[in-house]
């Protein structure tokens, strides 16, 4: 480091200003450290934090014990409180997971059991008639009722956020973005990248917190003394969404068996009521948002399986999203990966690698969690398995 950069020490840096970055931040500043929060964006959320369905996941699909499960269902309670508390706009509309055809109805009852085995004990079992009087554009042979599934203003979360780790002194710095990063015990160094002619800078953290999504992977590399070995391999996972027009005769979330990779083509509602639909699942080399509007085509005979009133030409195209996922095509799935000093061996350094959905659900959990490990790790002990290093069965394993 050079004897001209200006050197800004913190108790902790959190790489990353989506909704688990700010959600970590907002922990670690709630608890009395000094806290920054790197973006190289111009704005906070502008990736997978803001290109999803916005939905409130209730912890139908994990398996019991994941970090994936036990986040989300711990999540979901906190999210409800919060944005009671902070006044932000949500609701909580219910939603239905529906079977189409009797080679469904199996999985759809393994659903229904995975669900309660982790927790969740509010579900109603639904046939066809009663399905379809509370949904009458509905068709199906059988339906989960999730009554506290939701949805959430995902900006507004966010801004909250990151007005609580202001109000406790922190600071989101954006359009920062990390040259290069030192770890050693005791603290951390991070280069910043120098903008417009200005003198270098350097970030000095006792704690450092990567939490930058999509490029997670590539913020580890860059940090000498990081294992390149407990660097995991991320793909991206692109979907997109459509929209249309007039409002769909729904009022609850409806959602198809789930498929690989994704929780197939549902529909969800937005706070002014719109439908929206998607995303599907297409494997890809690089960030791109963009839409490409003819894949509404495959999009009808997947919506009209469960609405078969929806008319060919409605669907306008919205925008896309990008999953990193830790599991390539065609392989199992894999849990969160959030990992601390006891996986890589670097006192107060904690990654998180996969966090997709349902990362916005269980976004304070996640803070929680974060912090425990880097300041509390005794409130961890008795928790199920590894921090999310192991893998699952796949069919559980679905966004």
């Amino acid at each position: 480091m050079s004897s001209a950069t200006s050197v800004t020490s913190v108790d902790a840096a959190v790489v990353g200003a989506g909704v688990v970055g700010l959600a970590i931040a907002r922990d670690l500043a709630g608890r009395g450290q000094k806290v920054i929060v790197l973006e190289s964006a111009d704005k906070i959320g502008t990736e997978s934090s803001s290109r999803n369905s916005e939905v409130i996941h209730s912890g139908l699909y994990y398996p019991p014990g994941s970090l994936k499960a036990r986040l989300c269902v711990d999540g979901r309670q906190l999210m409800y409180q919060y944005c009671k508390d902070h006044s932000i706009p949500h609701a909580n509309l219910g939603k239905l997971l529906v079977a189409t055809s009797p080679d469904q109805l199996e999985r759809l009852r393994a659903l229904k059991q995975n669900a309660e085995d982790n927790g969740i004990h509010d579900l109603r079992w639904l046939e066809a008639e009663e399905a379809m009087e509370m949904e009458p554009a509905l068709r199906c042979i059988a339906a989960v009722l999730s009554p506290s599934t939701g949805i959430v203003s995902s900006s507004r979360l966010m801004a909250s956020y990151r007005a609580d780790i202001e109000s406790h002194g922190g600071t989101v710095a954006l359009n920062t973005r990390i040259a290069a990063g030192r770890l050693s015990d005791g603290h951390h160094e991070l280069s910043l990248d120098a903008q417009d002619g200005a003198e270098p800078r350097c970030i000095r953290a006792k704690l450092l917190v990567n939490a930058a999504g999509l490029w997670a992977t590539q913020v580890a590399a860059l940090l000498k003394g990081m294992p390149e070995a407990q660097i995991p391999k991320q793909h991206y996972a692109r979907g997109v969404y459509f929209t249309m027009a007039e409002r769909a005769p729904f009022k609850h979330l409806i959602y198809p068996m789930p498929e690989e990779a994704g929780l197939g083509t549902h529909l969800t509602l937005d706070l002014e009521g719109y439908a929206r639909f998607g995303p599907d699942v297409e494997w890809v080399d690089e960030v791109d948002y963009s839409v490409d509007p003819s894949r509404a085509s495959s999009f009808y005979p997947d919506i009209q399986k469960y609405w078969p009133g929806l008319q060919n030409g409605a669907l306008k195209a919205d925008y896309a999203g990008i999953r990193p996922k830790l599991s390539a095509p065609g392989e199992p799935g894999r849990d969160f990966l959030i990992q601390g000093p006891k996986e890589h061996g670097i006192s107060g350094l904690v990654n998180l690698f996969g966090i997709e959905s349902p990362g916005l659900t269980s976004s304070l959990a996640i803070g929680q969690h974060v912090g425990n490990m880097l300041l509390n790790p005794s409130a961890l002990e008795g928790t199920e398995g590894p921090q999310g290093s192991e893998d699952k069965p796949a069919q559980a394993f679905i966004d």
